[in-house]
């Protein structure tokens, strides 16, 4: 063998090891390409929100958490402080509140709602207008959720000429 013909083969050697490479980096910028395409389908899904109403009742005797829909027309979920302690006097606890929310996100999280406006009520009329001690750990508890907060709005019903108190023209004898 001469030296010419150990440089062609050598030449070919070459060429043929670089056709390999340059085929490996073609199945590489698929299989990239591919990577790159299941990624933007995931952010479409990601990006796709689902907005509902949290409604939270909350007096001194109990707190109840129901989800709907934006509509209002379809519950999604609905919880209560009762259903989650033992004694009565609990009821409107925090705690119980934020059992009540766990639930109401578990259930709501399954069923693909990603944001929440929140509205929350107290007994109103000729009732308390104040929320009992259960709204903020019930709204606290719907935020760590993973929810988007909307808005929160105050929706206790507040009487323009006031109703007449219960007890009678003199009032409450003890």
């Amino acid at each position: 063998m001469s030296e010419t013909e150990t440089v062609v083969e050598k030449e070919e050697d070459v060429k043929s090891t670089l056709e390999e490479t340059t085929s490996e980096k073609a199945i590489e910028s698929e299989k990239a390409a591919e990577s790159e395409t299941e990624v933007k389908a995931e952010t479409k899904k990601e990006g796709k929100e689902k907005w509902g109403i949290a409604h939270i009742y909350s007096s001194y005797n109990n707190t109840i958490i129901h989800i709907t829909d934006l509509t209002g027309g379809e519950t999604v979920s609905i919880s209560s402080g009762g259903c989650h302690v033992n004694a009565d006097r609990y009821e409107s606890s925090p705690f119980a509140a934020m059992k009540a929310a766990k639930t109401v996100v578990e259930s709501a999280k399954t069923k693909g709602f990603t944001g929440l406006h929140i509205k929350v009520r107290a007994v109103g009329g000729v009732g308390s207008r104040v929320p009992g001690p259960g709204a903020q750990a019930a709204i606290r508890t719907l935020a760590r959720g993973g929810f988007k907060i909307g808005r929160i709005d105050d929706v206790t019903p507040i009487p323009h000429d006031t109703t007449r108190k219960k007890g009678g023209k003199r009032g409450r004898r003890v």
